[in-house]
C-alpha cells in the first residue's frame, strides 16, 4: 500500500468462539463462553456461538477471501478447548488436525499465519477450579502452549499468548460482562497476575521448542484527562494505570506500577508475588496492540477519590468517561485516529527497538446489503482510510510499527452483544452462510493490488 514499507504485513484477524461454530464436534470440549452465552440474559440478542461463522467447516472459502483481499497475513485463535477438551491431559488430535490444515491452507496461499494462543476461551474444568483467580491456571495454560507450539511450530511461526488480559482480567471476572462473568472486586487483579504469569511461562517454554516469534497482544488506551484540573489529571493518570502500565510495566519493565497497586489497595499481595515479575518479563519479539478508541476522564469535582481505584460492575464510581465530539461507531466508540499513534508509542517508550503490530482495528455499524447484493460501508471505509493515516504517521516518525490487521475478517458472534454489531470487512448472512465482500474489503483490495509488485 502506496506510503508503507514493503515488507509491511498486511492482515485481518478473528478469534475462534466467535467464528469456528462447531462447538461439540471432533472432541472440542466447552469453555467459559460456551457457558457464559447458554445463561439467560447474559447475551444481547439471547444468542450463542455454536454455529456462528462456521468457519470450521468454511475456513478454505475464508481463506481463498483473504487471499483475493491481498492479504499477506492471517491473525487467528485455537481454540483451548479444541487441544485439551478439559484444560490439561491427553492432547486432542482432531483439534490440532484443524488448524493444521488451517494453516496449510493459509500458507499455499501466501498467507502467514499469526495464531493467538488464548482469546477468551477458558476450558470450563478450569473455571470450575478457580479459573485465572487460581495460580494453578498459568501453568496450565503453560502446558498448553508448549504443547500447541511442538504440534504445529512447522506450519506456525508467529505466536501471541494472550489477547487483550485486560479484558479476561475486569470484563470477567471484575464488571460481569464477559465470561466467566463474576464481579469480584479488587479480587480481579489476581487474575490479573496469573494472566500475565501465564504468558510469561508460556514464552519461557515455548522458547525451549521449534523456533518462531513470540508476543502478546495488548488493547491499550489514548488516555486524556477532560481538563486541565486537578481532578481530572489525576482521574486519567489512574485509569492509564489500570488500562495500560499495570500490563506494559510487569511485561517489558519487570515491574507494576506502585502508584497502581496502592490506588487499588492491593500492593500487600502483590509483593507476595514479586518472584513471579522475572517470569512475565521473558523476552518478548514484538508487541501486539488493538486499538480502537481514545477515552476522555473526568475525577470528581472536589478532586477527592473515594476507595480504591478497582473495576466493578458499573466501572469506576469516581471516575467519568466523558468523551468528546467527535463521530461515534455502533459501539459508542469515539474515532480517534491519532490515539493509534499514541498507543504505539506507549510501547515503544519502553522498548524503543521492539516492532509493534496493530493486531485489531476496526469498527462496528449497522451494515445492510442492497437489492444489488452489495455492502456498502462507506463509515467503515472511512474508519479504516483514517487510521493507516495515522499509521503512516507514525511510521514516518520513526515509531517502529511493523504491520496492520484489520478486525475483523468476517462479522461474527460479537461476545455480549451477540450478533447485533457487524465489525466485518466481509458481511454474514447468518441464516445461509453466504459471504459477501463489502465496499471497506474492497478498498484494502484495491490498494494492496496497487501496491503490489505483480501489479
Amino acid at each position: 500500500m502506496e506510503g508503507f514499507p514493503s515488507d509491511f504485513v498486511w492482515g485481518t484477524a478473528t478469534a475462534a468462539y466467535q467464528i469456528e461454530g462447531a462447538v461439540t464436534e471432533d472432541g472440542r470440549g466447552p469453555s467459559i463462553w460456551d457457558t457464559f452465552s447458554h445463561t439467560s440474559g447474559n447475551i444481547t440478542d439471547g444468542s450463542t456461538g455454536d454455529v456462528a461463522d462456521d468457519h470450521y467447516h468454511r475456513y478454505a472459502e475464508d481463506v481463498a477471501i483473504m487471499a483475493g483481499l491481498g492479504m499477506n497475513a492471517y491473525r487467528f485463535s485455537i481454540a483451548w478447548p479444541r487441544i485439551f477438551p478439559s484444560g490439561s491431559g491427553d492432547l486432542n488430535q482432531a483439534g490440532v488436525d484443524f488448524y493444521r490444515r488451517l494453516a496449510e491452507a493459509c500458507l499455499e496461499r501466501g498467507i502467514t499465519p499469526y495464531a493467538t494462543l488464548y482469546h477468551w476461551d477458558l476450558p470450563q474444568p478450569l473455571e470450575d477450579a478457580g479459573g485465572w483467580l487460581n495460580r494453578d491456571t498459568a501453568v496450565r495454560f503453560r502446558d498448553y502452549a508448549a504443547a500447541t507450539q511442538q504440534a504445529l511450530g512447522d506450519v506456525i511461526s508467529h505466536w501471541i499468548t494472550l489477547n487483550e488480559p485486560w479484558c479476561s482480567g475486569f470484563l470477567g471476572y471484575a464488571m460481569g460482562v464477559h465470561a466467566p462473568g463474576k464481579t469480584v472486586g479488587a479480587e480481579a487483579m489476581r487474575a490479573v497476575h496469573h494472566l500475565l504469569l501465564g504468558h510469561g511461562l508460556a514464552i519461557q517454554a515455548m522458547r525451549e521448542g521449534p523456533s518462531g516469534r513470540l508476543g502478546i497482544t495488548l488493547n491499550l488506551s489514548s488516555v486524556r484527562p477532560a481538563s486541565a484540573s486537578a481532578g481530572d489529571e489525576e482521574a486519567a493518570r489512574r485509569m492509564d494505570g489500570l488500562a495500560n502500565r499495570l500490563f506494559l510495566d510487569p511485561v517489558l519493565l519487570g515491574r507494576y506500577p506502585d502508584d497502581v497497586l496502592e490506588n487499588a489497595g492491593v500492593t500487600e499481595w502483590f509483593v507476595q508475588m514479586s518472584d513471579d515479575l522475572a517470569d512475565i518479563a521473558a523476552p518478548i519479539d514484538f508487541m501486539g496492540v488493538n486499538y480502537y478508541t481514545r477515552h476522555t476522564y473526568a475525577g470528581p469535582d472536589d478532586g477527592v477519590f473515594q476507595g480504591p481505584t478497582i473495576m466493578g460492575p458499573g466501572g469506576i464510581a469516581d471516575i467519568r468517561d466523558v468523551g468528546t465530539d467527535a463521530p461515534r461507531t455502533q459501539m459508542d466508540w469515539e474515532v480517534h485516529p491519532d490515539g493509534l499513534i499514541d498507543v504505539v508509542r506507549l510501547v515503544s517508550d519502553r522498548a524503543p527497538s521492539l516492532p509493534v503490530y496493530i493486531t485489531e482495528n476496526g469498527a462496528a455499524y449497522p451494515d445492510e446489503v442492497t437489492g444489488e447484493g452489495t455492502v456498502d460501508d462507506e463509515d467503515r471505509r472511512h474508519f479504516f482510510e483514517l487510521h493507516l493515516n495515522a499509521a503512516r504517521e507514525a511510521i514516518d516518525s520513526g515509531l517502529p510499527l511493523r504491520g496492520y490487521f484489520a478486525w475483523s475478517l468476517l462479522d461474527n458472534f460479537e461476545w455480549a452483544f451477540g450478533y447485533s454489531r457487524r465489525f466485518g470487512i466481509v458481511y454474514v448472512d447468518y441464516e445461509t452462510q453466504q459471504r459477501i465482500v463489502k465496499r471497506s474489503g474492497q478498498w484494502f483490495r484495491d490498494r494492496l493490488q496497487a501496491a503490489s509488485p505483480d501489479s
